[in-house]
């Protein structure tokens, strides 16, 4: 299964009023082509392991030529490779356990999630084993401190781990360090939960329990003591934000199912396209371009991710993440916001159109659905007056829906973009995460802040962590 590439249309962003003319990307293209230079270094200076120069630190370059590296791996090493014993994890649980709770939080949480939602069956937990290709059920936790919500799940896990698959659960618990509390503490809760379930077997606690974690620290320290007979990497060089395409986001795809190897291939492909394609034909350097142009020129320093339809809002509040946290520094940085429509044009729809022109709105665009088009069909109670809409299929509605509404910003003056996915399958997300990837450190280089590392984050977590310690 391969794709075509994603395509980036600005089209609707050259506006004589209030948006950018064709030659404004041209006489950016040295500059986005020099921080593209800068980010293929980066990621050389890194893969070379030598010594960063102060100004680069951090450089958590890692992520760039990650999908290459394990894909080389894996067609090296076969069965000893990384992605082949993800794989063969997944595989395992899928057959010995109904459901897996994925732990973890920010990086190690909104990627997996992405992906559940955007290739998954929308009902995956609701349906029969059969009908999910026996597959386990997935569920979330740790990525928030939600008192009812941790004990809603607890409801739903068995106290019992033997006789059917059906009563069977497990943890993929995913943290770098595992000193993130909110993970840690639903970690503790939960392993207390699983290891009551197991009859206390330490034995048969350990095979239900997959850390990702670094080679050091509480979580390794933790599983060694489990004796966890698998435990995978969070690579080094790698940032949380930048992790989705490493075990961290891998794992969980391939306890769904989920081709990772697929997923791997489009990022590559993504890679060589960023590579090789020129300003004007570059998915990634015209995005950062425009959106660029746009912050700096027109004022615009909310970037809508506009999607259309329900299964890419993971993904959006994925990239609300890596954006926010890449360039929300020294009082810089675009607001990334995600919304999904129809559905937001009944809220936030009407700031969009008549609102302060701050905003940019990107819309990704899906060119063909994963289930055949439901017809609206005739009735004979046509009180709703769609009887006459009978042949029109929900798709052709979107589509209506999508155009009518990119027409109104049009006659506003409102700019928009078109991201364009021409399916959503695993060589696409894997094209999509990487393209967004690069684009944002492409910019981080190209306004001269540092895109990786988020001191910002870490003052809560010290402030938490006193006020609970009585420190």
């Amino acid at each position: 299964m391969t794709s075509e590439l994603i395509q980036y249309d600005p089209q609707a962003a050259y506006l004589t009023d209030h948006g950018l003319t064709e030659g404004d990307l041209r006489n950016l293209a040295p500059k986005l082509q020099a921080a593209r230079e800068e980010v293929l270094a980066d990621a050389q200076l890194w893969a070379a392991e030598g010594n960063v120069p102060e100004d680069k630190q951090p450089l958590d370059a890692g992520f760039h030529q990650l999908p290459e590296r394990l894909l080389e791996e894996y067609r090296q090493q076969g069965a000893q490779s990384e992605v082949a014993r993800i794989i063969a994890t997944a595989d395992r649980l899928a057959h010995e356990v109904d459901r897996v709770v994925v732990l973890g939080i920010g990086g190690s949480y909104m990627g997996a999630r992405a992906m559940y939602e955007a290739i998954c069956h929308p009902y995956h937990n609701e349906l029969p084993r059969s009908e999910r290709s026996n597959r386990p059920r997935i569920s979330f936790a740790g990525n928030n401190v939600d008192n009812d919500e941790l004990q809603g799940l607890i409801d739903l896990l068995s106290d019992k781990s033997g006789g059917s698959v059906d009563d069977r659960w497990a943890i993929a618990v995913i943290s770098k360090s595992g000193g993130t509390l909110e993970t840690a503490a639903a970690f503790r809760v939960l392993l207390h939960k699983l290891r009551s379930a197991c009859g206390d077997d330490n034995e048969k606690l350990s095979q239900l329990v997959v850390p990702v974690t670094g080679d050091s620290g509480k979580l390794f320290d933790l599983a060694t003591a489990l004796g966890c007979p698998e435990i995978f990497a969070v690579p080094d060089g790698v940032g949380g934000r930048f992790s989705i395409l490493s075990a961290v986001g891998l794992l969980p795809a391939a306890i769904l199912g989920i081709d990772i190897v697929q997923l791997l291939e489009g990022a590559v492909a993504m890679n060589q396209h960023f590579r090789d394609a020129v300003v004007g034909n570059n998915a990634v350097l015209d995005y950062t371009g425009v959106c660029h142009l746009m912050e700096t020129r027109r004022g615009c320093d909310i970037r809508l991710l506009s999607t259309w339809g329900s299964q890419l809002e993971a993904a959006g509040m994925w990239y609300d993440q890596l954006l926010s946290e890449s360039l929300g520094k020294q009082e810089k940085g675009a607001v990334p916001l995600t919304v999904v429509n129809t559905r937001d044009l009944h809220s936030r729809g009407q700031q969009h159109q008549q609102g302060k022109r701050d905003k940019l709105i990107t819309n990704v665009m899906v060119g063909r659905c994963q289930r055949d088009p439901v017809a609206v069909g005739s009735s004979d109670f046509n009180q709703d007056g769609l009887n006459e809409l009978a042949q029109k299929t929900l798709p052709q509605i979107l589509d209506a829906a999508t155009q009518g509404t990119n027409q109104a910003y049009l006659d506003d003056g409102r700019p928009t973009t078109n991201l364009h996915l021409p399916e959503l399958n695993a060589h696409v997300l894997g094209q999509f995460f990487q393209m967004l990837m690069l684009a944002t450190v492409v910019e981080g280089r190209l306004i001269g802040i540092n895109p990786y590392g988020q001191p910002g984050v870490e003052a809560y977590k010290k402030n938490m962590n006193a006020i609970l310690r009585g420190k």
